[in-house]
């Protein structure tokens, strides 16, 4: 392989668990891949140490307080390498001539503008922050339209639905397909009635059974929240309506998605639960890659159980749904309503059952609008912060 064919790559939230496993699996491949920018919330230590193994050319720090301690760890470590900070910063190095794919990892709302501009500037656009398409998915796509790059899910699930149908590309339409089967592990409360999860606390949420994530998508999957934004997700991604879109409960977490034809053929993707697999497929997409991860044995994985999802227990999960059918930006109101809800939660200032509840007051309270663009979405954004804030505080007195 020639110079040229390296992908040069921006990691948009290096420090969590997936811009971990991204930079695993490009340093196992340094003559396909570079780690060319790097950025990251507010860990200086963290980023630091990254920047020194992978060599960027620019690193970016989202607080701008925390610049010049980012910078002087750099130059006392002798490292070459830009130094910026900010929220436009980060959106400037994604749509800018330093890298030619990005992988948005950013947590929450916060990561919107950077994949935006990934996907007006044409790039590769390596998707896991699910906030971006479920807030803003028509527009998000319309981004990709115009700038005529390629948007590969990263998402374990929304990969597997992508490897299953024909010819790895992301859409329906006259190709055979009945359903999408999205898995969930179930979480850790898999099992559980509503009455046996009224005292949990942040520190049994985060407790995932199968994955290590941060601490906001564990309490996501404790509650199938993360789940319910998969459905909104595949539903933007693969063109499907919400009639075809299905979720299954399979705790053994090696299933990752399945497609149903009309000819009775299901195809399921499967390998062991470790994002470097995801990664390193969307990363040397339409090739394959070693990517770390050991060989799936399933004579020692014993029995593979599927159910359906307990929706009484895990309300969020229909609330999504419920989103999904009211359209416009029903599904951005949902995910800011819970990302404040579960903030407070795992500030404990709010039970872990009334996380259903707050975001079901806010979607009663806010009815669906139109996605007109990204100033009325960042609007309603702000407005549904408030809102859930309020709601809170006459919740939590």
């Amino acid at each position: 392989m020639t110079l040229q064919a390296i992908r040069n790559i921006a990691v948009f939230g290096a420090t969590g668990s997936i811009g971990s496993s991204t930079l695993d699996v490009i340093a196992r491949h340094p003559e396909r891949f570079r780690a060319s920018v790097l950025s990251a919330h507010r860990d200086v230590e963290k980023l630091a140490e990254l920047c020194i193994r992978h060599q960027p050319q620019l690193a970016v720090i989202a607080d701008p307080a925390l610049e010049a301690q980012l910078a002087k760890k750099l130059a006392a470590a002798g490292l070459r390498c830009e130094v910026a900070s900010g929220h436009d910063a980060i959106t400037a190095a994604a749509a800018g001539s330093l890298c030619d794919t990005v992988v948005a990892a950013i947590v929450g709302a916060a990561g919107l503008d950077s994949t935006l501009a990934a996907a007006h500037a044409g790039k590769r656009l390596l998707l896991a922050n699910k906030e971006s398409i479920v807030m803003a998915g028509p527009l998000l796509l319309q981004a990709l339209a115009e700038g005529g790059g390629e948007l590969i899910p990263v998402d374990s699930e929304h990969n597997a639905l992508f490897q299953c149908l024909p010819g790895g590309r992301p859409a329906l339409g006259s190709n055979g397909v009945r359903r999408l089967i999205l898995t969930a592990s179930g979480g850790p409360f898999r099992g559980r009635k509503r009455a046996e999860l009224a005292a949990i606390t942040p520190e049994q949420a985060c407790r995932h059974p199968n994955w290590s994530m941060g601490r906001k998508i564990s309490v996501d999957s404790a509650t199938l929240m993360n789940k319910g934004l998969e459905v909104i997700e595949a539903h933007h991604l693969f063109g499907a309506p919400v009639e075809v879109i299905e979720v299954l409960v399979h705790p053994q977490s090696l299933v990752h998605s399945l497609v149903e034809y009309v000819d009775g053929s299901v195809l399921a993707q499967l390998g062991n639960p470790d994002m470097r697999t995801a990664i390193a497929h969307a990363l040397a997409w339409p090739q394959r890659v070693d990517a770390g991860v050991a060989p799936l044995d399933l004579a020692a994985a014993g029995p593979l159980a599927f159910e359906p999802p307990d929706l009484d227990t895990f309300r969020c999960l229909s609330l999504a749904f419920q989103a999904l059918r009211a359209g416009g930006d029903a599904p951005a109101v949902l995910n800011a309503a819970n990302e404040v809800a579960v903030e407070a939660f795992l500030a404990g200032a709010l039970p872990f059952l009334s996380i259903a509840d707050v975001v079901e007051s806010v979607l009663t309270e806010l009815p669906a609008q139109a996605v007109v663009d990204i100033q009325t979405l960042r609007a309603r954004d702000d407005e549904t912060r408030a809102v859930t804030r309020r709601i809170l505080a006459t919740a939590c007195r």
